[in-house]
């Protein structure tokens, strides 16, 4: 798939495209429905599909010291994106210059002009330009005068409330892991490079790839089933079952942060090396224990719970 720069123009052949337009940071159901709808009024039309989303999300250019609260990277989407039948990716840099340019200019100069858009596709929540002071009435008043089409998908709701973002990281840092993969529809997972670590872990007989959440929502502290792939092997690489603590580490001084799978059965390199780890289910919160002998007796039973959690994995 191919990854589109929002500060140069588009060109032949992914000129005149259809655009979903929107954050589409978890890639929810919601967001889902969005970005289907673009891709089928592509097909229609035989033109391309593209998805165009923000980095850094807004909430990070207006207030940059807020807390961690990404549910993907820009890698993550560009493969989710080709899956929903994308084209490309438009990746819409959100600096100064992009939070001050006025709704019609975001629509005549951006949309029209810089990506030949022949139609935009969002949700109905989405907003847009100088103090937000655009929305999807904005848009089709502008498509009826300027020629293009516009289309506003509705909220997808799931037995209990709208889809959102929000939900999922509310889910999330309470350790809620089956409604964040519900309206995810697949496990929140987290992607990152294996560094070395104290080796703690293989002093106590259960070896940890040691991973920086950088970025990403922190979900409630404490110990995971999860499930890893190795990013290297390719389309068919395997799924590793494991054992995961995200936290501190309050058995071990200093505390530092980190995520620390553990995968069952295998003993392979893997520093210097990109994973995936998803998230399946919270078995329990992060504790510090009196000796080593406690917390090997306590991760054994982690592992055969995760064991049991993963059975039909």
């Amino acid at each position: 798939m191919i990854r589109l720069d929002g500060h140069q123009r588009i060109a032949d052949p992914l000129r005149h495209g259809v655009i979903a337009l929107g954050n589409f940071d978890g890639f929810h159901a919601g967001h889902q429905a969005v970005v289907g709808r673009a891709v089928r009024h592509a097909r229609d039309e035989n033109r391309p599909a593209i998805v165009a989303t923000f980095d850094p999300h807004p909430v990070r250019f207006f207030k940059p010291g807020a807390a961690p609260f990404r549910l993907t990277t820009l890698d993550q989407r560009q493969e989710l994106f080709a899956a929903a039948g994308a084209d490309a990716m438009l990746v819409l840099p959100f600096d100064a210059r992009l939070a001050g340019t006025s709704a019609e200019d975001f629509i005549t100069d951006l949309l029209l002009d810089r990506y030949g858009a022949a139609g935009v596709v969002t949700g109905a929540d989405f907003v847009f330009g100088k103090g937000r002071a655009g929305n999807v009435v904005t848009l089709a008043d502008h498509a009826r005068r300027l020629g293009f089409f516009t289309e506003m998908v509705a909220p997808v709701d799931d037995a209990e409330d709208v889809i959102s973002s929000s939900r999922i990281r509310d889910a999330l840092q309470t350790g809620d892991c089956a409604t964040a993969e519900r309206l995810l529809t697949r496990p929140f997972t987290v992607r990152g490079v294996v560094q070395h670590g104290d080796k703690n872990g293989r002093l106590l007989g259960f070896p940890t790839a040691n991973i920086d959440m950088g970025n990403y929502l922190r979900p409630r502290y404490g110990i995971y089933a999860v499930t890893g792939r190795l990013l290297n092997e390719g389309p068919g690489r395997r799924i590793l079952k494991g054992a995961a603590n995200l936290g501190i580490r309050p058995s071990f001084d200093p505390p530092k942060e980190l995520l620390e799978p553990h995968f069952f059965d295998f003993a392979e390199d893997l520093y210097g090396q990109e994973i995936d780890v998803a998230f399946h289910a919270f078995i329990r919160p992060e504790a510090k224990f009196d000796g080593m002998d406690a917390l090997m007796a306590q991760i054994a039973r982690d592992c055969v719970e995760a064991k049991l959690l993963l059975a039909d994995i």
